[in-house]
């Protein structure tokens, strides 16, 4: 890598028109991407919650369906944003040749990586309100609490889009993905909470967890589900933001060197 490849950021308002173009496109798949979205997060929602919420007692001082509840709209808003920085970046970066046609104008690679993660953690708003829509018409929760769970969906969304492009802009394939989904998505849904408390796990298990984004994002959405301010919450904002500007600028560089060869 040249010294290019580590420039700081420079960023402009030109990301928009990216965004919107985004948009457009998604607009016109928009009914089947909603169902496909939703739909994941319900299954484990409504067949966990019911069935197995009905052999347990209360968890964390609440019901088991209240509890999954807020790891499941932590969970979708990092599913949908992995998938979007994922196979639809890739396919625009590569297959698409979109990010080539863009560059083409006065816009540059910086403006593209920062629509992307942008529209990834936009479509994983859409995913986590969604979920939160289904939980209030469910009545497992009416806190005006609820509400500090959108601005929660976002930031999630931002963090899992950065770390996706990383991969986005190491992967040869859409083959490669699968690597990333088994050995971190996967393994951050059983270690985070989001199924079962995290004191339940041995020692050296809780490390790991406490080091994993979606662990702060279940940690702040336990609380507000229930309608209670989480403890710590800043330090959990702060990680979340931190693997989401580090994950930014750490795709810019890949991208940078991938692009210029």
């Amino acid at each position: 890598m040249n010294s290019h490849h580590f420039a700081p950021p420079r960023l402009s308002l030109r990301f928009f028109p990216i965004w919107q173009r985004h948009l457009l496109v998604w607009k016109k798949l928009a009914a089947s991407s909603i169902i496909g979205h939703i739909a994941d997060p319900m299954i484990y929602l409504l067949g966990l919650g019911y069935g197995l919420g009905s052999l347990l007692p209360q968890m964390g001082g609440t019901s088991y369906l209240v509890f999954l509840a807020a790891g499941t709209i932590c969970y979708s808003t990092m599913n949908s944003a992995s998938f979007e920085a994922l196979y639809s970046g890739f396919s625009r970066m590569k297959e698409q040749r979109t990010w080539e046609a863009i560059m083409n104008t006065p816009v540059t690679l910086d403006d593209i990586v920062l629509a992307e993660m942008l529209w990834a953690a936009s479509k994983s708003l859409l995913s986590g309100v969604t979920v939160l829509v289904a939980v209030w018409l469910l009545g497992l929760s009416h806190s005006p609490m609820l509400l500090w769970l959108a601005p929660l969906a976002l930031m999630v969304g931002l963090c899992f889009a950065a770390m996706g492009l990383i991969v986005t802009a190491l992967a040869p394939s859409y083959d490669f993905f699968m690597y990333y989904f088994t050995l971190v998505i996967t393994p951050m849904m059983l270690l985070c909470g989001v199924f079962f408390p995290v004191e339940q796990l041995p020692p050296l298990w809780q490390n790991v967890s406490s080091a994993l984004p979606l662990t702060h994002a279940v940690n702040i959405a336990r609380p507000l589900m229930s309608g209670n301010a989480p403890p710590h919450a800043l330090l959990h904002v702060a990680v979340l933001l931190g693997y989401a500007l580090t994950g930014f600028y750490v795709s810019l560089v890949l991208f940078r060197r991938r692009l210029s060869q």
